[in-house]
């Protein structure tokens, strides 16, 4: 799930770098932002990379099971194919 405090720091990042003018409204608009970039950032679905990588070691371990479970499915056909002869 995405992180809210990565919203949070770009719309700070963000409103500090406005005119001293613009500050007045300096809350106001950090709340806007902030809730459109949790918007924005909810919708495209990201994952932390902490959860990228581990659902990369869940896939390395699957297609290592995978591997073996193949080498012992080609044992057992040519055993029973050694035994129909």
């Amino acid at each position: 799930m995405f992180d809210p405090k990565l919203a949070q720091d770009m719309a700070k990042q963000f409103v500090d770098s406005l005119p001293s003018g613009v500050k007045a409204i300096q809350q106001e608009i950090e709340n806007q932002l902030r809730q459109f970039l949790q918007q924005s950032f909810n919708k495209m679905d990201l994952v932390t990379r902490e959860e990228f990588d581990i659902q990369t070691q869940v896939l390395a371990k699957t297609r290592a099971k995978l591997t073996t479970l193949e080498e012992t499915v080609k044992t057992l056909e040519s055993k029973l194919s050694d035994q129909s002869s």
